[in-house]
């Protein structure tokens, strides 16, 4: 334990595997309940209407979202008190659709401490993110493919802050629970989730130690489950409604102590059949038994039963099946109260039926061979990069030379490269030097006519990809032909009988990259270390339209030069050493757009040819 005083952030995994930081008010919120039942759980919407549906159990840390059921990690992570988040500084960057969006907390961080520093920029390279940012026309700039962004900085409420001895986890002990659970509407809502969550968490202990399967009556270990106390000593029922009473129906959710239910409950594999949820008929000693099916109640892995042991549910042989559907909103029945009313019926043991949440649509029917034509005005159906179409460098000086001139009659401004002045000495004066360029030779490049120190565009071409083009750090225009250093692999493009979402009326065109594995050259961040390819073949989609066939020509003219992948650290995996898009985005996803890489999107081939340009690939270089 640390005896010390943490900004304390909520977080959420999301899809990437990234943590994406709750609101400071949230926050608040969450640490509020967290105080008065540590195994408790917190309605996000009543702090946040936009989170209604979303539900964190703290003894589980999940949260769970009651439309769907999807469930994700969150975990509890400290920050000091000086930091943006103690301060209630949120840096947020503009997306496409020109609203706002927070950076991940570690990032903020980052970016409030180097502007309380007042440095005019900051380089994201080493949290594993190719952006710049800069403080001056609070924008953020792609290093690769030079796309800017606008950001901003606002004041918001500060998270909470506590004192005393702070775990080391994200974790804690569970605790008892006392007094009464609350009676309203809500508390049952999230109490009936506990139950149910609490049978996840059951049947996935059970497969890490293992049970007794078969008949419910066989002997075998029993898997001891600590589960919430949200009824702890109560039942969902009372014992005097009904026909109940004279069957003494007890049942204690939760792992609390019931009435006539000494010590905790046993889980077993016996408890756990390929059964349907179902109400059981009348056994012939007045005793219900209660089964549910986490499948699909919480759309969880696995078909889940839980047995009552000696505690039963009256439940009458004469409940309907109450299917809950329609979740997608096209229906009578609203997401969030058919969410709730799911998991009511969930606990009561009565039938469900929860849709999954959509999934992308990431590939087209199958497709025979024959069906493949090739695409209209271009020649064959694949390219190949292999080892021998590697360029080899030039000599630096040579290529300076050939893309600048000498200038008289020198300015007094800074050479943006080293930071000196352009009157004084390249800061590179003793640790280059080239025969033929003095360090006090300052150049104009031919196009954009910006002046460098020529030592220090030596330099600059040296760190670089030395493939005979140089790129102006300042206006990033490029001579010379640039390339990269994607791996050796295959690319093979043909028109399939299929249309995408936004085109009905034209055919698909299907890209298909393939790279092998390999070992790293000394053109990649470890040379004669293996890297991986995961995902390939990737698949990728255009429409076969003229914009679409453009944009082929040109990313069959990048893939040539080596343009489309490198090899770097992945942002969605956290992989290092593997293959990785390289600024140029692609849409990999055939009938949908569930992920933003997919269809309809109205201004992706606009884009696409953006970046193309950027990496000098434009549409100047198409032949007629």
């Amino acid at each position: 334990m640390i005896n010390l005083a943490r900004v304390v952030v909520w977080e959420w995994m999301n899809e990437h595997g990234r943590w994406r930081p709750y609101s400071a008010a949230v926050c608040h919120h969450i640490e509020n309940i967290l105080k008065g039942d540590a195994r408790g759980s917190a309605v996000l919407g009543q702090v946040d209407a936009q989170l209604s549906p979303y539900i964190i159990d703290l003894q589980s840390m999940h949260q769970f979202r009651q439309d769907t059921g999807t469930m994700r990690p969150v975990q509890r992570n400290f920050y000091e008190p000086s930091s943006a988040p103690g301060k209630g500084v949120v840096w947020e960057w503009e997306n496409d659709n020109g609203s706002w969006t927070p950076y991940d907390m570690e990032i903020c961080v980052t970016i409030q401490n180097a502007y309380e520093k007042q440095h005019p920029w900051l380089d994201l390279t080493s949290l594993g993110f190719c952006y710049l940012i800069d403080f001056n026309s609070m924008s953020q700039t792609n290093r690769q493919s030079q796309r800017k962004r606008r950001l901003r900085r606002r004041m918001d409420l500060a998270y909470p802050l506590i004192m005393g001895s702070i775990p080391k986890s994200q974790s804690w002990p569970v605790g008892a629970s006392s007094g009464q659970p609350c009676s309203c509407q809500q508390c049952i809502l999230v109490n009936s989730t506990r139950a149910a969550s609490n049978a996840i968490l059951a049947s996935q202990r059970r497969k890490l130690h293992g049970g007794t399967g078969g008949n419910p009556n066989t002997t075998g270990t029993h898997t001891v489950v600590r589960q919430s106390n949200t009824f702890a000593g109560t039942s969902l029922w009372s014992p005097t409604s009904g026909s109940s009473s004279t069957n003494n129906n007890n049942i204690s959710v939760g792992g609390g102590q019931g009435k006539d239910e000494p010590g905790q409950l046993p889980l077993s594999t016996a408890n756990f059949p390929c059964t349907p949820v179902m109400a059981s008929p009348p056994s012939p000693h007045g005793h219900h038994a209660l089964t549910i099916n986490g499948q699909n109640n919480l759309n969880r892995p696995g078909p889940i039963r839980i047995s009552m042991g000696n505690g039963r549910v009256a439940v009458s042989a004469g409940v309907p099946a109450l299917p809950v559907k329609n979740l997608t909103g096209s229906g009578p029945v609203h997401p969030a109260l058919a969410g709730m009313t799911g998991i009511l019926m969930c606990a009561a043991g009565l039938p469900v039926c929860l849709t999954r949440a959509p999934k992308p649509i990431l590939h087209p029917p199958p497709i025979n061979k024959s069906d493949m034509k090739p695409v209209q005005g271009i020649n064959g159906m694949r390219s190949k990069t292999k080892k021998k179409h590697l360029r080899r460098g030039k000599n630096p000086e040579d290529v300076v030379r050939r893309y600048s001139e000498k200038i008289k009659v020198i300015p007094d401004e800074d050479c943006t490269i080293c930071m000196e002045r352009l009157v004084m000495s390249s800061g590179y004066e003793g640790v280059l030097q080239h025969k033929g360029i003095k360090p006090e030779l300052v150049g104009k490049l031919g196009k954009c006519g910006h002046m460098y120190h020529l030592l220090c565009l030596v330099a600059m071409y040296n760190n670089g990809n030395k493939d005979g083009s140089l790129q102006c750090p300042t206006c990033k225009n490029i001579y010379g032909e640039k390339t990269g250093t994607q791996p050796p692999g295959k690319m093979e493009y043909h028109v399939i009988p299929h249309c995408l979402p936004g085109y009905p009326d034209s055919k698909t065109i299907r890209i298909v990259y393939d790279i092998p594995a390999g070992i790293q050259t000394n053109e990649h961040p470890n040379p004669g270390k293996k890297f991986s390819t995961r995902g390939f073949p990737r698949h990728c989609y255009l429409p076969d339209t003229d914009k679409g066939r453009k944009v082929l020509k040109l990313l069959i003219m990048a893939w040539d030069r080596r343009l489309i992948f490198t090899i770097g650290t992945s942002s969605t995996t956290g992989e290092s050493d593997t293959v990785v898009w390289n600024e140029i985005h692609h849409k990999t996803e055939f009938g949908s757009n569930l992920t933003g890489h997919g269809y309809p999107d109205p201004n992706y081939l606009d884009n696409v040819l953006t970046e193309l340009s950027a990496q000098g690939v434009g549409e100047d270089n198409l032949k007629d």
